[in-house]
């Protein structure tokens, strides 16, 4: 599932996974700051809540984003594939500013949007400067290579992930949510090692990576984002060892970022960004 790719003179949107279990009540950082970048009291934000099984996720997001004064949110529930061709879906993403993905299990967003004309458009529009966020599973869903399940634990195992298409917004990175919480360094490790080519993202809860056009990440919330970068793997056993064993992995790059740290998805640098200010 490619990135679209962006037109000559034209700005790729932002594009925000969330870890999970983000503010909503007190400070609400990171839903600002994508409410903000959305256009604030002119922003038009899609939620699509299609990855929960709970009716009143949807609602929940609209409410929430009417309170942070977003011009309007309209939650967009696609529950078979048919509804990723309605005309009225696909109106309502052309004319958004932003969309929001909730969380869940992404299978659920990748078995029912994946491949239809509202995924098509979604890319499309993120190409054309539209910002995507997604939390938890929303976040998932993202990138063109996603993690579909897997077992929790700190050491890679063979057998301890499992990946799927994802939506494709970019080709960059694995994201894996919950992660310092639910204890996910194997299984993005693992991820890593069928795929050296992209940079794992471990997001904690209430934590988040603003990517912005020039594939510049920088970290929002309370907790820290892991990022690992495998382009120096020098030895991996992933193809030798059986489901069951620890996989060995020399040559990892770890950075573990927090709030105003940034890290550059295209030079693969990392640096203490405005938490360098304000400490000066």
């Amino acid at each position: 599932m490619c990135p679209s790719r962006v037109a000559e003179g034209e700005e790729r949107g932002w594009i925000i996974p969330i870890g999970g279990a983000e503010d909503k009540e007190s400070r609400r950082r990171i839903l600002k700051r994508f409410v903000q970048l959305c256009g604030g009291r002119d922003a038009r934000i899609v939620v699509i809540p299609t990855a929960s099984r709970l009716a009143d996720t949807g609602t929940r997001y609209e409410e929430l984003f009417a309170r942070l004064e977003a011009g309007s949110a309209r939650s967009i529930d696609f529950q078979v594939r048919e509804d990723g061709e309605r005309e009225e879906y696909l109106r309502a993403l052309e004319d958004a500013t932003g969309v929001f993905f909730t969380g869940g299990n992404q299978l659920r967003i990748s078995t029912i949007v994946g491949g239809t004309s509202a995924a098509k458009l979604i890319r499309a529009r993120n190409a054309s400067g539209v910002h995507v966020a997604g939390t938890s599973a929303g976040a998932s869903i993202l990138s063109e290579h996603m993690i579909a399940f897997g077992k929790e634990g700190s050491s890679p195992r063979a057998g301890s992930v499992r990946l799927a298409p994802g939506l494709g917004l970019t080709n960059r990175f694995i994201i894996d949510q919950h992660f310092r919480q639910r204890d996910r360094l194997g299984r993005l490790t693992a991820a890593l090692a069928f795929n050296p080519f992209a940079i794992g993202i471990g997001l904690d809860e209430d934590t988040a990576a603003f990517i912005g056009p020039d594939n510049t990440m920088e970290v929002e919330g309370s907790g820290g984002i892991t990022v690992v970068d495998a382009s120096g793997l020098q030895f991996s056993s992933m193809a030798e060892v059986r489901q069951t064993e620890a996989v060995c992995l020399l040559g990892l790059t770890v950075h573990i970022l927090t709030a105003g740290a940034t890290y550059n998805l295209h030079t693969r640098q990392a640096s203490p960004g405005r938490l360098l200010t304000e400490k000066s």
